[in-house]
């Protein structure tokens, strides 16, 4: 095998892999009997994201999608201590 023919095996590997834990996490996002639970299964969800979009740029040889991942993980962070705190104490600004 090429070097071409095993990157574009491994990139394939990855989406799958990748998709399969995006749905796995919608499933416990679903089922989660805690808000600990359903916290948790977004913030998997927004880390598979940022991997689908990094191996998106890797196999389309952009750059551009690095620095989306880039916001992509900014905004996951924030998002998850905002929901976190919301939930905990009941506002997120004191």
């Amino acid at each position: 095998m090429t070097a071409a023919a095993l990157m574009n095996l491994a990139v394939i590997v990855a989406f799958l892999a990748l998709a399969a834990g995006q749905v796995l996490s919608m499933v416990r996002l679903v089922i989660g009997p805690t808000s600990g639970d359903r916290i948790l299964a977004l913030d998997t969800m927004v880390i598979n994201a940022l991997g689908l979009v990094i191996v998106l740029g890797i196999h389309q040889g952009l750059e551009v999608y690095f620095e989306v991942s880039l916001l992509i993980a900014m905004l996951g962070f924030v998002s998850t201590v905002a929901l976190a705190r919301f939930i905990l104490r009941g506002d997120i600004i004191e």
